[in-house]
């Protein structure tokens, strides 16, 4: 169809304002699922410790009547420690950058501070689940703190078979009983997630007359594994080491805060501010032995 002659149209209009909108959308993964479920402690050294202990064994007790009290050895409690680390943030922006007119942020610099510091909590949730050892550190190197995989070792199974079963989830709940634990988180990437679901996959109708017309449904995922020694809540995390599952009591974790969050600013030195964001602390494993590992998945 022919357009009628000198009609205007958009294509060739001059003074068209520019529509966009005030809303920034970001669909980036904020959630911390190890850090949320855990607990918060503060700690007043680089260097924090804390004592663990065990009961001992059972045993035959039997004593003969009147026969002189034993003493016993006596076992001390187990001395651990970890360091605490520092997770720094830094944003500059310049005056003008200040001073212009941003759709979707009042101040660039508070927009970019807002980022860094979710960034920030995703780099610490990163490094908490690694299996990186605690060190010390120099005038020239990080302290590092102990993540998860290097604090559990009791109850730690290298999957024999690589792909995620049934029996590997069984031998380490086992093993978590025979210790006196009971974790009751899985927590996985998404890889091993949904090959944790196709371990027991069903169909479900949902059809109780034949007139019912509900529609069927797969169910293809599994939340809850239920073993004889607990029930286990399968957790997934974007930021789980790959081909490992932590089996994790949260009561027996918390984080250590030698800084909590802090933002100060920076000298000025020209025509810019700048700000940090900054935060210093450390994973306390309370017992390690209160949870659980399995390595070598695929």
């Amino acid at each position: 169809m022919t357009v009628p002659a000198n009609t205007r149209q958009t294509y060739g209009a001059v003074g068209i304002r520019e529509d966009l909108s005030n809303i920034i959308y970001n669909i980036s993964p904020e959630d911390t699922p190890f850090m949320s479920g855990i607990g918060k402690s503060s700690c007043d050294n680089t260097y924090f410790e804390w004592q663990i202990d065990t009961l001992g064994d059972a045993a035959d007790n039997r004593h003969v009547e009147g026969d002189d009290a034993a003493t016993l050895a006596v076992v001390e409690p187990e001395r651990v420690g970890n360091y605490t680390q520092i997770s720094a943030k830094t944003v500059r922006s310049s005056g003008t950058a200040e001073a212009v007119d941003f759709a979707g942020r009042k101040s660039t610099q508070a927009y970019q501070m807002a980022k860094r510091a979710k960034e920030c909590k995703l780099d610490m949730e990163k490094m908490l689940l690694s299996d990186d050892a605690a060190s010390a550190g120099t005038s020239s190197t990080a302290r590092v703190t102990q993540g998860v995989g290097a604090w559990i070792t009791t109850n730690a199974v290298a999957s024999a078979g690589g792909v995620p079963s049934e029996d590997d989830i069984k031998l380490v709940m086992e093993s978590c009983w025979e210790a006196g634990a009971s974790p009751t988180i899985l927590m996985v990437d998404g890889v091993i997630k949904q090959a944790i679901s196709a371990l027991s996959q069903s169909v479900s109708e949902l059809r109780t007359a034949a007139n019912d017309k509900s529609p069927a449904y797969v169910v293809a995922a599994v939340d809850i594994y239920v073993s004889d020694f607990g029930n286990l809540t399968i957790v997934p995390n974007r930021l789980m080491p790959a081909e490992t599952g932590y089996f994790l009591d949260y009561e027996f974790w918390d984080i250590a805060y030698l800084r909590p969050f802090m933002t100060h600013d920076l000298a000025v030195t020209g025509d810019s501010i700048q700000q940090q964001l900054l935060v210093e602390y450390g994973l306390r494993s309370k017992n390690e032995a209160a949870n659980g590992m399995v390595t070598g998945w695929a």
